[in-house]
């Protein structure tokens, strides 16, 4: 009983995603690199994505549940400010598989994007 509870509690417990993370975004014919930097305390996830552009855009709202991740950016991308809404699943160590939604739903970069730690 007592290593079950231990499994059980290991599978509970937040991934420790912290450090330096870089994925590829596909928009059309366009491939941009993305540079992920995140701070796990507990389950609560904090960090930035740093842009094509250079701009550092902090998380919102981050959380790791178990081999869950999900955040928020908010940017202005020249009609306003928007918020993108991303969550995905912890493959591993060293990947993760994100999918990042519009405000409107849509997917954003028309499919998920696989990050991985950087070394």
């Amino acid at each position: 009983m007592a290593v079950l509870g231990l499994v059980f509690a290991a599978s509970v417990l937040a991934a420790d995603i912290s450090g330096n993370w870089t994925g590829n975004l596909s928009l059309g014919d366009n491939q941009f690199s993305l540079t992920y930097t995140f701070k796990v305390d507990g389950e609560k996830l904090t960090g930035s994505i740093l842009t094509p552009q250079g701009e550092a855009l902090p998380l919102l709202d981050g959380k790791v549940d178990g081999t869950k991740v999900s955040f928020a950016v908010k940017t202005d991308i020249g009609n306003g400010p928007i918020t993108f809404a991303s969550t995905g699943t912890i493959k591993g160590a060293d990947e993760i598989v994100l999918s990042t939604k519009m405000p409107d739903g849509s997917e954003f970069g028309g499919g998920p994007v696989i990050i991985r730690r950087m070394k």
